[in-house]
C-alpha cells in the first residue's frame, strides 16, 4: 500500500544509508498515517561499528588476512535518524494532526511535522524531538512560500494557537480536511476507494460561509506576564512584565499571549473584552492576576458567551469571570463598565479554588441580570448556563443538525424511537423529537443532562427522555430503560466509542446509526469495527456505510466534523 504522505526533499543526507522498507503504520490514538522506516537491526550488521557504510580495516595479524579481505568488501550501515538541533531543508506538501505540516523523506520514508508549515512551504527546519516514530521540527526560515498564501488579517496569527491556518486560503484549508478525511476513511477505515460505490459514500466536504466572528464561546486566561514572542523582546515598547488577558501560548500552561481583539468571537463580545482590558489593570481596583506557580491571586479566567433573544433575535452576552475566591466587591467596577453595554444581559462570578487551570466553578453567583442567555437553532429555543456545553459555532450547527435528520431518513408519523447517545444538552435529541414516537438520549455529564432536561421543558417536548450514565462502562443490563431504537444516533468526543458501547450497537441491529464525529480517525476506526468487524476482538460487522459527509465548523483551524449514515445490511 502507498503511504498517503508526500515526499519532502531532504538536502545534504549522508549518502550511505540504507533502509529498509516497512509497511505502512498507523497509531490509532492520533489521526496522522505515517510510513516509517525501518532500520537494519544490530543482528544484521557487524558488532562493534559505529561507522556510516564504510568499509573498515584494522589492524590484523596475518592469520586474519581472509577476514580483512571481507571486511574490505562488506558494507556496514547505521540508520539516519535526523538528530535533534539539526536543520533541514523541507518542503511541506499536506497537512496532518492537529493541523501540523507533514514531511516525508523521499529515500527512507522517515516523517518529519513542523506546526506552522503549510502545503507547497519551503523552509528550513530545526529538530526539536523525536518521537517513537516522526520527529518534530520547528520552522526556522522560510525559503519560499506555499502557493495559496495569503495575509491573515488578525495580528496575532502567528503566535495564537487559535487560528493556526488563518494564512492559508480558505478553500485550500477545506480541501485539505477533506482530503485527510477521504485518506482516514481508506487507511484506517479500510475502505476501498477503488469500489465504484466508494464516490458516492464519501461526500465533498460542507465549508462554512463564515469563516470569522463565528464562535459563540470564548475563554480568556489571566497572567502575571505577558508572553511575547521573540522578536518584540528586543522592542522596549512592549513591556513583559506587564499584566496579560488572552489566550495561552501554544504549548504552555503559564504563559499568556495578551489579546485585545479576537477574529473568532462577535464583534460586541470584542467590545466587552476591550472594556475589560481598559481598566482590569488599574491598581486602584486591587484586581489581581491568578498566578499558577505561587497560587496567588485573584483573576483567573474570562469567558464571553454569545447568544440571542428568543422574541427579537437581538444579540445576548453572558460575561463570566472566574475567581480564586468570592470576593464581589472587587469585581463591583468591571460590572458596573460592562451593565452598559446593552447586548450584557448576565455576568456571572465562577469560583474556583482548585489549583488548576480549569474554569468550571465549584460555585456560582449572578452578579448583573439573569444566569442564563438564550440561543435559537433549528427552530428550538436552548438556555445556556455558564458552564453549558453547546455546539461553538450556532450557524453551522444549523447545517449540521440538518444533515443528522437527513440521515436519520425519519419517517414522520410519530412511529420511531431514537436513542441519542453522548447527547449533551439534547439539542440533537430534541431537534428531531417532534417527528418520533420518543428520544432516549444518555450523557455522563449531570449538568448537561440538567440542561437538557430543562431545554426539553421549555420547547414543550414530552416524548424526550434524559438518562445520566458513562457510555464508557456500559453493563449487560444497558437497554432495559427504553425500548429498542430504530435509530442511533452517536457523537462522541474525540476518542470515539468504546468498544463495550460497539459490541453493544452490534447486537442491539437498529436499523440506521448516524455517527457524528469530531475526531475523523477514531471516526474511521470505529466504522471499521461496525461495518467489517474484528477477527481479534471478536466482532462481526453487520453495517454498510452509505455516506460520511465532512463538514467544517471551525475555519481556520485543524478540526473537522463528519456525519455518518451507516444501514444495517
Amino acid at each position: 500500500m502507498t503511504s498517503i504522505i508526500p515526499n519532502f526533499r531532504l538536502r545534504r543526507l549522508p549518502s550511505l544509508t540504507i533502509f529498509r522498507p516497512s509497511p505502512l503504520l498507523f497509531n490509532r490514538s492520533s489521526s496522522s498515517i505515517i510510513s516509517l522506516p525501518h532500520a537494519i537491526s544490530s543482528e544484521e550488521t557487524e558488532p562493534n561499528t559505529n561507522t556510516l557504510s564504510t568499509a573498515i580495516e584494522q589492524p590484523h595479524n596475518n592469520n586474519n588476512n581472509n577476514n580483512i579481505n571481507k571486511n574490505k568488501t562488506r558494507k556496514q550501515h547505521k540508520a539516519f535518524f535526523p538528530k535533534r538541533g539539526e536543520t533541514l531543508e523541507l518542503v511541506c506538501e499536506s497537512l496532518g494532526f492537529k493541523g501540523k505540516g507533514v514531511c516525508k523523506v523521499e529515500e527512507t520514508g522517515y516523517v518529519v511535522m513542523c506546526d506552522r508549515a503549510l502545503p507547497g512551504e519551503r523552509f528550513i527546519g530545526r529538530v526539536t524531538r523525536k518521537k517513537n516514530n516522526y520527529s518534530e521540527v520547528t520552522k526556522v526560515k522560510t525559503l519560499s512560500p506555499h502557493k495559496d498564501m495569503v495575509e491573515a488579517p488578525c495580528e496575532y496569527a502567528l503566535h495564537c494557537g487559535g487560528c493556526r491556518t488563518q494564512n492559508l486560503l480558505y478553500e485550500a484549508q477545506v480541501r485539505a480536511k477533506e482530503e485527510q478525511v477521504r485518506d482516514l476513511v481508506v487507511h484506517v477505515g479500510k475502505f476501498s476507494y477503488k469500489d465504484p460505490e466508494f464516490e458516492n459514500v464519501m461526500k465533498p466536504i460542507v465549508p462554512c460561509d463564515m469563516q470569522f466572528h463565528y464562535r459563540n464561546k470564548m475563554e480568556f486566561s489571566f497572567g502575571t506576564k505577558r508572553w511575547l514572542p521573540k522578536e518584540q523582546l528586543a522592542d522596549k515598547s512592549e513591556d513583559a512584565n506587564v499584566f496579560s488577558l488572552g489566550l495561552h501560548a501554544p504549548g504552555f500552561f503559564d504563559k499568556v499571549l495578551n489579546v485585545d481583539k479576537c477574529f473568532l468571537q462577535s464583534e460586541p463580545a470584542n467590545k466587552v473584552l476591550a472594556a475589560v482590558q481598559d481598566c482590569w489593570r488599574n491598581p486602584e481596583l486591587g484586581l489581581s492576576p491568578y498566578d499558577c506557580h505561587s497560587h496567588t491571586g485573584f483573576m483567573k479566567h474570562l469567558t464571553i458567551r454569545s447568544g440571542r433573544d428568543v422574541e427579537t433575535r437581538a444579540p445576548q452576552l453572558m460575561v463570566n469571570f472566574v475567581t480564586s475566591s468570592y470576593k464581589p466587591e472587587l469585581l463591583k467596577p468591571l460590572v458596573d463598565k460592562l451593565a452598559v453595554f446593552p447586548e450584557v444581559v448576565s455576568i456571572m462570578n465562577n469560583i474556583n479554588t482548585a489549583v488548576g487551570n480549569t474554569s468550571v466553578g465549584e460555585e456560582e453567583y449572578t452578579l448583573y441580570g439573569k444566569a442564563t442567555i438564550t440561543e435559537i437553532l433549528r427552530g428550538l429555543a436552548f438556555e445556556i448556563s455558564a458552564n453549558s456545553f453547546f455546539q461553538t459555532n450556532a450557524h453551522q450547527a444549523e447545517i449540521l443538525y440538518k444533515l443528522v435528520e437527513d440521515c436519520a431518513g425519519l419517517k414522520g408519523d410519530g412511529s420511531e424511537i431514537v436513542l441519542d447517545l453522548f447527547c449533551g444538552t439534547g439539542t440533537i435529541g430534541l431537534t428531531l423529537a417532534k417527528k418520533v414516537k420518543h428520544v432516549y438520549g444518555y450523557e455522563v455529564v449531570p449538568e448537561a443532562i440538567s440542561d437538557a432536561r430543562r431545554n426539553a421543558k421549555l420547547n414543550g417536548v414530552h416524548n424526550a427522555t434524559f438518562i445520566q450514565g458513562d457510555l464508557n462502562k456500559i453493563s449487560e443490563s444497558f437497554g432495559n430503560d427504553f425500548q429498542k431504537p430504530d435509530i442511533v444516533i452517536s457523537d462522541p468526543n474525540r476518542p470515539g466509542m468504546h468498544t463495550n458501547l460497539i459490541k453493544y450497537l452490534l447486537k442491539l441491529k437498529a436499523s440506521r446509526i448516524v455517527y457524528v464525529s469530531c475526531n475523523p480517525a477514531t471516526c474511521a476506526r470505529d466504522l471499521d469495527l461496525l461495518c467489517h468487524g474484528s477477527v481479534e476482538q471478536k466482532l462481526q460487522g453487520c453495517y454498510r456505510l452509505r455516506s460520511i459527509q465532512p463538514v467544517d465548523m471551525f475555519p481556520h483551524t485543524p478540526h473537522i466534523e463528519c456525519v455518518c449514515l451507516l444501514e444495517l445490511c
